[in-house]
């Protein structure tokens, strides 16, 4: 089959035709994204079951199913039930195509290849984002899959490392997954190390409940996986008294781990246990600086940018959490301040390092080049 266009006729086309067709592509990716957002934290594939409405699990037909349009044509409802489709669908679908309209102009006539991975891993940023704000978390298909799928472009789009050779972008691409994992697990570990507890003063002979699932405290209740990073991890306290479902103790010494019950040396299995309280004074929880899926997202960040953008991203989002922490004690929202997920601000840097004109990329990884002293034979 002959071709109907020849590559430089395509070339000629008018920018705004492919400002369209990156709109057009960049909303359906961000319908795709919808799905991960809300089967991720679920567990639940991004494929299977196909799209249906949660109420009345009417199976939504291709042509009822087109990013933007179909949401405007049925008014925001689902046409078989009549139930509203949540505004933030269309909005993410939008927001998306926008953001690959922006990777286009801005990259877009220095290196195809260079905005097709800029729009890949803005898309990476915004569903990471999206879960942590909600659920706390960011997924091993976004932090691990972004690291493999960055050593990935590297090796087909060498460019987006500045390089002409594959093997030669590739190394690159695993040195920035290598820095950024070790850069913020080193994080982790001080953090953990310095701030690794924290003793939460409660009034005089308070009641605690521990229920299969959290901790129930007299001013708010935490669910386990935000207390218990890592097996280590442990509640400690002092009960004037303890009761569990088949026994009762007085004055003794209580530590509980995800592994394991103690209560003065004797030992139970935290499973086999369905309800217990407790009364005491104070309790120390286990606390983290950072959460272990921020290393694999810094670590997925360096293999698409650069092992630079990860010394960039973690300074900046430090100074983005900061000021956000500031502006929250400010008007009276000091409590938040401990509840906001830190991938967000890890995202939000890496995207501004995107941004940051090439002349100060440039002098920024020039004044980090002085690290690379001791590997130059390494690299060379």
């Amino acid at each position: 089959m002959t071709q109907l266009m020849s590559l430089d006729e395509w070339r000629e086309l008018p920018v705004h035709f492919w400002s369209v067709c990156w709109f057009i592509l960049g909303s359906m990716v961000g319908s795709f994204l919808n799905v991960c957002v809300h089967r991720m934290p679920l567990g639940v594939s991004g494929v299977t079951p196909p799209s249906h409405c949660p109420r009345c699990q009417y199976r939504i037909p291709w042509y009822l199913n087109l990013p933007i349009l179909s949401w405007i044509w049925l008014r925001g409802r689902c046409r078989q039930c009549q139930e509203p489709i949540a505004f933030r669908y269309v909005a993410l679908e939008a927001l998306t195509g926008s953001m690959f309209v922006a990777c286009w102009w801005i990259v877009g006539a220095q290196s195809t290849p260079l905005a097709i991975a800029y729009a890949t891993i803005l898309s990476a940023l915004l569903v990471a984002t999206l879960i942590d704000f909600e659920h706390f978390i960011i997924p091993d298909e976004i932090t691990l899959g972004g690291i493999l799928a960055g050593l990935t472009y590297a090796v087909i789009f060498p460019e987006i490392h500045g390089s002409q050779g594959r093997l030669e972008a590739f190394k690159w691409s695993f040195m920035g997954a290598t820095v950024g994992w070790l850069l913020v697990y080193a994080i982790v570990r001080l953090g953990k190390a310095m701030f690794g507890k924290m003793e939460v003063p409660l009034t005089e002979e308070s009641r605690l409940i521990f229920t299969e699932t959290a901790l129930v405290l007299p001013q708010e209740t935490i669910p386990y996986e935000e207390i218990f990073y890592r097996k280590s991890d442990h509640i400690d306290l002092e009960a004037s008294r303890l009761e569990l479902v088949d026994r009762c103790y007085a004055g003794v010494h209580f530590k509980l781990s995800p592994a394991r019950l103690e209560i003065d040396g004797e030992r139970f299995n935290p499973e086999e246990i369905e309800h217990m309280e407790a009364w005491c004074s104070s309790i120390t929880l286990p606390r983290e600086a950072m959460g272990f899926g921020d290393v694999k997202f810094m670590s997925a960040i360096g293999a698409f940018l650069g092992w630079q953008s990860t010394f960039f991203s973690l300074m900046v989002s430090s100074m983005i959490g900061a000021v956000v922490g500031i502006l929250l004690i400010c008007i009276g929202k000091r409590e938040w301040s401990s509840r906001l997920p830190f991938g967000p601000y890890i995202a939000l840097a890496a995207v501004l390092w995107m941004l940051l004109p090439n002349p100060l990329k440039d002098q920024w990884k020039e004044q980090l080049n002085v690290l690379l002293l001791p590997f130059e034979n390494w690299l060379s």
